[in-house]
């Protein structure tokens, strides 16, 4: 019987200079095989035994929300391209580095413009070898890789050079790691209530969710989907305790700003869900809300 192949997924998050951008988003494969023997280097030197396990990365830099989605859809396409790689089964290590062809990256491994430009940008690796092995060096990461994961200063300039990038940080973070950075973000961002169902989605994706708190819009994460609540204006004040005082046209107006935020609520929301490639409906509740979601 063959032994299980277990993984460790992760990645080199570089942190740009502010006002920076980058003008190359891939690598040719002469440089993203560079990039990956550099990556491959410090695992090593952070855990000496993911050196018998093999390295597969991509000479690309994505946005955080590209690589936090349901399924882990950039390193699961990695480990499958890895798994097809010549060399498998010879005994020894190996890294594996996914570069450009003719501009193109392989399978899916493309970054999206439509996110390109922020100031976090993640270079996804993936280890993955013995079940024992994969578990001892995941159990170091997830302990340790945080306070001390920072790139060699000879990965962090060659990332640089290699992207035409303005590097302030490099430091390496398992996706566990990348899950509790995005939460504080997103508490800074005002985003913090959403969080909870984004984080169920990504690492418990068969359970339910509520975002169930007015005055932010209702929300229920059910069978890989996230459902929204339509609400007319009279629901949404029910919900809310919103009433109309003696101030006539002047509290009417307050009344449809407050409302007209609501729903602009609702949008953003609904935006960073399917970010983070969570499937987004919104449900028209007649009656009560939440027994309708």
């Amino acid at each position: 019987m063959s032994e299980k192949i277990l993984h460790v997924l992760g990645a080199l998050a570089l942190e740009l200079t502010p006002g920076s951008s980058a003008s190359r988003d891939a690598l040719p494969q002469s440089e993203a095989g560079e990039l990956g023997a550099a990556i491959a280097r410090d695992l090593a030197r952070f855990s000496p035994e993911a050196a018998a396990l093999d390295l597969t990365t991509a000479g690309a830099h994505y946005d955080p929300v590209e690589l936090l989605r349901p399924g882990w859809p950039i390193h699961r396409e990695l480990d499958q391209l890895g798994a097809r790689a010549p060399g498998g089964g010879s005994g020894g290590a190996r890294i594996i580095a996914f570069g450009s062809h003719d501009g193109r990256l392989p399978g899916a491994l493309s970054p999206s413009a439509d996110y390109a430009g922020g100031p976090l940008r993640l270079v996804p690796w993936s280890l993955a070898g013995s079940a024992d092995t994969v578990r001892d060096v995941g159990d170091a990461c997830e302990r340790d890789l945080m306070e001390r994961g920072m790139a060699g200063a000879d990965t962090a300039l060659l990332a640089q050079e290699a992207f035409d990038l303005q590097v302030e940080h490099a430091r390496y973070l398992t996706m566990h790691d990348l899950c509790a950075l995005m939460a504080m973000q997103y508490d800074h961002a005002g985003l913090a209530p959403l969080w909870p169902v984004v984080e169920t989605a990504l690492l418990s994706p068969d359970r339910d969710a509520w975002l169930d708190a007015p005055p932010e819009p209702l929300l229920h994460y059910t069978d890989h989907e996230a459902r929204i609540a339509l609400l007319t204006p009279n629901a949404w004040r029910a919900r809310n305790g919103e009433s109309v005082a003696d101030g006539g046209d002047r509290d009417d107006e307050r009344l449809q700003r407050r409302f007209a935020h609501y729903e602009a609520r609702q949008r953003q929301f609904a935006a960073v869900l399917r970010a983070h490639g969570v499937a987004v409906t919104f449900a028209h509740c007649q009656g009560d809300p939440v027994g309708e979601l």
